[in-house]
């Protein structure tokens, strides 16, 4: 078997945080030059642009920037950065819990991202740490979604990374989060849900079918009051949406929904109002390199129950200080 060939170093170093793209050219082709085959290969980009950037010498090879005329080289690696998109900045703190030699957590605050993906590139948690703390090979160690508040993972060392992500898959990692949702005094809590979740790329909602169970949450009513509930829910899986999912299907929508029950109109992109009212609260585990018990908790509050008219005005507040 023939072994994978390493990558070399890029010549770009990140900018805001966020890596150069790189490419790599095809091991067979007749395009005379670098310049014909990038036209073909990226039409989003467009020819004007690819001139430009190659005009610039914004667009290297493992040399250093390449001709407008240069030939194709089968298997040649190439760096550039890629064309931004214009983001409107999240206005709140991402706060650093804890750091070591191997770990980053961080008390992220709702709408921002936590990796580039999309429209979503600098303003996320991963491009801010990167660029802010010096470390360039922070990875993400599992998943949060942009719309949640709470807690995320970064490993420092690539070669750390999959310790930690292996930790996720293999679910040995106790997570709780918590939720502001309608109280229902007929439906009888706690209880587990179990489903078969489908989340099918390109479509905004996940949704539930009649088959064998892939997800299961454990739901907790913790307190009540004006007709409101916070809940405490525990996933056993790590399902796209499962929380979200399973609170709608018992008829307790999470406050602040976009997607469930109903998928909504998207909002501007500055359009900070009414947070989703999910928070995740607590991440516990055996260290895989150290064997230390870890435990981490958000120092964030859900503003629907801590404070109703700070979330209808949309005015999120920054977490109290616990230390």
């Amino acid at each position: 078997m023939r072994r994978k060939s390493r990558r070399p170093t890029s010549p770009l170093p990140q900018r805001h945080g966020v890596d150069p793209v790189h490419l790599r050219l095809p091991l067979e082709g007749g395009w005379p030059t670098v310049r014909d085959h990038l036209v073909e290969r990226l039409p989003a980009v467009g020819a004007s642009r690819i001139d430009a950037a190659l005009r610039g010498g914004e667009i290297f090879g493992e040399d250093g920037p390449i001709a407008a005329d240069e030939p194709f080289r089968p298997g040649a690696h190439l760096w550039f950065y890629r064309d931004l998109p214009e983001e409107v900045p999240v206005p709140f703190d991402l706060v650093v819990l804890h750091r070591d030699e191997h770990l980053v957590v961080v008390d992220k605050p709702h709408f921002l991202a936590t990796t580039p993906r999309g429209r979503h590139v600098a303003e996320t948690a991963l491009s801010r740490l990167r660029h802010g703390l010096g470390l360039p090979a922070l990875s993400p160690a599992h998943r949060l979604d942009r719309l949640t508040a709470g807690l995320a993972m970064f490993v420092v060392r690539p070669e750390d990374r999959g310790a930690y992500q292996t930790l996720f898959r293999d679910r040995r990692v106790h997570k709780e989060y918590q939720a502001v949702a309608p109280y229902d005094p007929a439906l009888s809590l706690p209880r587990t849900v179990r489903s078969h979740i489908v989340k099918e790329r390109g479509v905004i909602a996940a949704r539930e079918t009649d088959a064998p169970p892939n997800s299961e949450s454990r739901i907790e009513l913790l307190e009540r009051r004006d007709g409101l509930g916070r809940y405490r829910l525990r996933p056993l899986s790590g399902r796209t949406h499962q929380l979200r999912l399973h609170m709608s299907g018992l008829g307790l929508p999470i406050l602040g929904d976009p997607v469930y029950p109903v998928v909504l109109p998207e909002p501007a992109p500055d359009d900070f109002r009414r947070p989703l009212q999910l928070l995740a609260s607590v991440i516990a585990f055996t260290d895989p390199l150290t064997g230390r018990e870890r435990h981490f908790e958000s120092r964030r509050t859900l503003a629907a129950w801590s404070d109703p008219q700070g979330w209808e005005s949309g005015a999120e507040r920054a977490p109290a200080d616990r230390s």
